[in-house]
């Protein structure tokens, strides 16, 4: 070989070596051809062995259907509202940013706090550090609104503005995220660091699809967090002016799979709950759905996929796919219930709850997971009768969601009154 081919050999060779980093950690994308950032190799065993793991934990049992192939988040989790069974996961305990799923543990934890009918003053310093490019209802300083205009403005149009308002009537931010994290503990929602009430960006603020489906869980059990979580669109208080009738305007909830907008189909039988979307955390969403008497909870964080609106559309598939697998799949961990909640353990949950490592727990011999065509729901319309804001079909899966633990212990204590981002 002449020199000058040898000098240009190992050019080549130099580059590519120099390449091979860029490469590691380049976007991921739903065609498989580049990678997602790496999950922890050890991650929390909260809910079962299989749930600590890296990567997608199924166990498909006969006429099981294959997980959808289209399916690019980093972390995802489908669970059984009822029994708490988690029916399959990938990453479940990777911990990223939340976004404003956020905001689901922010209702959870000061929902019981305040009568949906007091009336607050807003302040000019309650508006202060509402982070730039926030989503916002609309709250207008020195304007009076009920804490149900609120908590409407958190959920329907993940306000941040109505956010900082109920935190300043929370005795401010410090206390809020103290609260905060004290019901994450006691959810055993391990694995969420909360450092902002709103799910703004911050250093260091973390939690996780099977945290966040805690969450939610936990959060569906108050009829005021399923009546605004399942609220379509509602009336919105303007600015009072002098002399004047204080008119109103519509806010519509950016959950798309609810109100069905933007190319996205609402999604038949969805009751709820939250989304997301940070610079930082990309696309989360936590959605909890019933059909045929079966409840299902699903959280999908962080889709690389170029799809538009990616978060729903892999958040449908795996709910349809929850719905058909239901009872064909061995469980691969568990939700857990509160700290505060005893609970009779089950005969044999077939669980893997940590005791028994299952030999290829992502798919039995011979099945080709990548190779199956979802039959979807058709999604036409929301399978949810609202009248007047509240919720009238979820009624009857929350009954499903509490049933899961002792009828003696599903009372939950609400914190302690202290008397002294974008969707």
């Amino acid at each position: 070989m002449s020199a000058s081919k040898k000098t240009a050999k190992t050019a080549l060779t130099v580059t590519a070596a120099a390449l091979l980093p860029l490469l590691a950690v380049s976007p991921a994308h739903a065609d498989g051809k580049d990678k997602q950032p790496k999950p922890p190799s050890g991650m929390s065993s909260v809910g079962g062995r299989l749930l600590s793991l890296p990567g997608t934990q199924v166990r498909l049992g006969p006429g099981a259907p294959v997980l959808p192939k289209e399916l690019s988040a980093r972390s995802w989790i489908v669970a059984d509202a009822e029994s708490g069974q988690v029916l399959a996961a990938h990453n479940a305990h990777w911990k990223l940013a939340p976004a404003s799923t956020l905001k689901m543990l922010f209702a959870d934890t000061l929902l019981p706090k305040f009568p949906r009918t007091q009336n607050y003053t807003v302040k000019p310093e309650d508006l202060a550090g509402v982070g730039a490019g926030s989503s916002l209802v609309g709250i207008k300083e020195k304007q009076t609104y009920s804490v149900h205009d609120l908590w409407l403005g958190v959920f329907l149009r993940s306000g941040n503005d109505a956010v900082h308002v109920l935190t300043a009537m929370n005795n401010g931010k410090e206390q809020t995220v103290r609260d905060m994290q004290a019901r994450a503990d006691e959810l055993q929602a391990l694995d969420t660091v909360v450092k902002s009430p709103d799910g703004y960006d911050e250093p260091h603020q973390v939690s996780s699809a099977y945290d966040l489906t805690l969450i939610a869980r936990s959060g569906m059990q108050n009829p005021d967090f399923r009546e605004y979580a399942a609220t379509p669109r509602a009336a919105f208080p303007g600015e009072l002016k002098p002399g004047k009738k204080r008119e109103t305007f519509e806010i519509q909830n950016t959950n798309r799979l609810l109100t069905g907008d933007l190319g996205v189909p609402a999604y038949q039988g969805i009751a709820g709950v939250k989304n997301g979307n940070t610079t930082h955390a990309g696309a989360t969403f936590t959605g909890v759905a019933e059909r045929n008497g079966r409840v299902l909870l699903v959280t999908v964080m962080n889709p690389s996929s170029k799809e538009q609106h990616a978060v729903y559309k892999e958040t449908a598939r795996l709910l349809d796919w929850g719905f058909a697998a239901a009872g064909k799949v061995t469980p691969v961990g568990e939700l857990v219930p509160p700290r505060s909640v005893r609970t009779t353990p089950a005969a044999d949950s077939g669980t893997d709850g940590g005791s028994t490592p299952a030999p290829g727990e992502n798919a039995p011999a011979g099945t080709d997971q990548a190779a199956v065509a979802q039959e979807k729901s058709g999604g036409a319309g929301i399978a949810l009768a609202v009248a007047g804001g509240m919720l009238v079909l979820i009624a009857g899966a929350v009954f499903l969601v509490n049933r899961r633990w002792p009828q003696a212990a599903t009372g939950r204590t609400a914190p302690p009154v202290d008397e002294s981002v974008n969707p």
